[in-house]
């Protein structure tokens, strides 16, 4: 039996507006079988990071022949390019603004392209709306198994944003906050954490592999949330789960992603330590 491609959808559209649903529908004229899978409309307008990471959570747990539609776009219009991107798990469809950057960090790479091609556009293309026009089209075709390098020509300056702050020595590890979900719980870019029995191991994500793995005991840990004049939130260990501390407590955890997390058991971290995307993270043990 034969399986149904997948495409996934990631933008910033929202779902007040018909954005989305045209998207859709332009796919489904020309891939009518494909799985069509959205993971967020909800990413903050333009905002090219928090998508990049989003994306780096959910992309590895779709089947690796899976085609990944990203609209978040804050160029359209300009010159920048409209590209895919073909990886080793994953074909990957959007603007060449740097969304794609935590993915290719994480996965080989053996195919880039602009998407040129007239073939595999819309045949009016507007200059406020490239999802509909050229991006729903391309990634349609992709899963018609229409090859990538038929779509434009190869590109190898692909843009890409510096990886998040992860720094560690001797004694500490320092991060900065990458992402607040939905729920107000502080993501950082101190990670992959793992638990091992009683210890904590740490492989630097998005492949800074110039670091050796650090390892220390959670009851030595100490979080650092925050900076000046207040010089930070101090929290003790790190834990396995919200419900080791009562409700209405600030705890750090590991998160289901691997990374560092501050939470609020049935509250928001964010707004209980005013943090930010971008505030300094900091880990330290003896």
């Amino acid at each position: 039996m034969e399986t149904r491609p997948i495409v996934t959808l990631t933008t910033d559209f929202g779902i007040a507006d018909a954005y989305v649903s045209t998207m859709k529908g332009v796919m489904l004229n020309i891939a009518p079988q494909a799985q069509l899978v959205d993971v967020t409309h909800a990413i903050a307008a333009q905002d090219v990071r928090e998508t990049a990471y989003v994306l780096y959570t959910a992309y590895r747990f779709f089947p690796p022949r899976a085609v990944h539609l990203v609209v978040v776009d804050p160029g359209v219009g300009s010159a920048r390019r409209p590209i895919a991107v073909h990886t080793s798990h994953g074909t990957f469809v959007g603007p060449d603004n740097g969304v794609f950057s935590y993915v290719m960090a994480e996965e080989s790479v053996s195919t880039v392209v602009e998407l040129a091609d007239p073939r595999y556009r819309l045949p009016s293309v507007s200059h406020t709306f490239h999802g509909r026009d050229i991006f729903a089209p391309a990634a349609a075709h992709l899963a018609t198994s229409v090859h990538i390098d038929q779509l434009g020509p190869p590109v190898t300056d692909a843009r890409t944003l510096p990886p998040p702050r992860l720094e560690i020595d001797v004694h500490s590890v320092r991060g900065e906050v990458l992402h607040i979900d939905h729920f107000g719980n502080v993501v950082t870019s101190v990670g992959r954490l793992l638990w091992r029995t009683d210890e904590l191991s740490l492989k630097p994500a998005f492949r800074q592999k110039s670091h050796e793995q650090a390892r220390f005991l959670p009851d030595q840990a100490l979080v650092v949330a925050g900076s000046p004049p207040s010089g930070g939130r101090k929290i003790q260990k790190v834990r396995r789960t919200y419900a080791d501390v009562k409700r209405g407590e600030v705890l750090a955890l590991v998160g289901s992603g691997g990374h560092l997390e501050i939470a609020v058991r049935e509250g928001s971290g964010a707004r209980e330590l005013g943090l930010e995307l971008g505030d300094p993270v900091e880990l330290r043990w003896s």
